[in-house]
């Protein structure tokens, strides 16, 4: 018989980023579990799906063919869908905060995800560096969650964040990307080591750095960016006797030959190209480019623009590991540095 409370149970989050398909098939999987939902039970059609929950016909019927596919769901017709099957187990229900979702922040969620497995739950959330909304989404959270896996990067407020995040379970704690001082306790971590990291980079380029005199890095006066990347950039600089500059606004800067330009966000790299292209200087010779985080489009600009990134991939796969494994290690993430035309 079709439960007569069933869209007491069946919810979509309009501010989740996971697809909606994915929210529909996890609130009926959790209401099976619970019990709310038995075996035999009828469920609504699609029609009916698709006009409670405000969610379209082709969401609805993707769902329904997910459970299918589990072999929860059976159909019949004529009389339409019900429970099969309740005798699955998912163990694992993830509470996942990005910051954003840009081209190699979705490398890294898709690793995650594919690795943690296929039914797996996890309610995604994108809190855009705003440190309300971030504070809002972990308050707001009405489900238990077996880990909490967040990415802190902050615009402003930041300096509030591990009040928030320490009052987490620390045993379902996974830290991404970035470590930030005032975490207490045991919990786990796969970050990258900013300062580090660009330091080494910069090290590995030595040769083909050579043949300019400044190193300028692009950072906006208003960003998420950690300050490490800026304290390993001036610590190579002044080692290796590099003029060193920090540009807040690429649009006013000067560009002149001998100068090599790091860029850190993708809007900046586009106005920088733009400008040494209407000032016909030659890439990789007169001005050297470097751009941070490697995505596809990266090998083909300008004959190859030379990237320092870390493996997005490898952090997804290290994170679902430590979740499969219920490890509480903290890991740096690999960094690399590829070398093209662009230097």
């Amino acid at each position: 018989m079709k439960h007569p409370n069933i869209f007491d149970w069946i919810r979509v989050d309009e501010f989740a980023a996971t697809p909606k398909y994915l929210q529909l098939t996890n609130s009926i999987l959790k209401a099976i579990e619970n019990g709310k939902i038995k075996k035999n039970d009828l469920m609504p059609s699609i029609n009916e799906l698709s006009y409670e929950l405000e969610i379209s016909r082709d969401t609805a019927e993707k769902g329904y063919k997910y459970l299918k596919k589990m072999g929860v769901l059976g159909s019949v017709p004529g009389k339409g869908y019900f429970i099969q099957h309740t005798d699955f187990h998912q163990t694992l229900r993830i509470f996942l905060l990005f910051n954003k979702l840009s081209a190699h922040k979705k490398i890294l969620y898709d690793a995650l995800v594919a690795s943690l497995g296929e039914y797996t739950v996890v309610d995604f959330y994108i809190y855009n560096n705003d440190f309300g909304l971030f504070k809002k989404l972990l308050a707001d959270r009405k489900e238990d969650y077996s880990h909490f896996v967040i990415i802190p990067h902050f615009l402003e407020g930041g300096e509030h964040a591990p009040d928030i995040i320490n009052s987490l379970p620390k045993e379902k704690l996974l830290v991404l990307d970035k470590k930030i001082p005032g975490i207490t306790g045991e919990y786990a971590a796969v970050y990258q080591n900013f300062e580090q990291d660009i330091y080494s980079a910069l090290e590995r380029a030595r040769e083909q750095l050579s043949k300019y005199h400044t190193i300028k890095i692009i950072f906006p006066s208003s960003t998420y960016q950690p300050v490490e990347i800026l304290q390993g950039c001036s610590r190579f600089c002044h080692e290796y006797a590099f003029g060193y500059k920090v540009v807040h606004t690429i649009a006013d800067e000067p560009i002149v030959e001998g100068e090599v330009y790091i860029n850190l966000m993708e809007e900046d790299l586009v106005v920088l190209i733009e400008r040494i292209i209407s000032l016909k200087l030659e890439v990789g010779r007169q001005v050297g480019v470097i751009s941070y985080n490697e995505t596809p489009l990266k090998k083909i600009i300008l004959d190859g623009i030379t990237t320092i990134s870390t493996d997005f991939r490898e952090m997804g796969v290290m994170a679902a590991r430590q979740i499969l494994e219920n490890t509480h290690k903290q890991e740096e993430v690999p960094f690399y540095l590829t070398l093209r035309n662009s230097l």
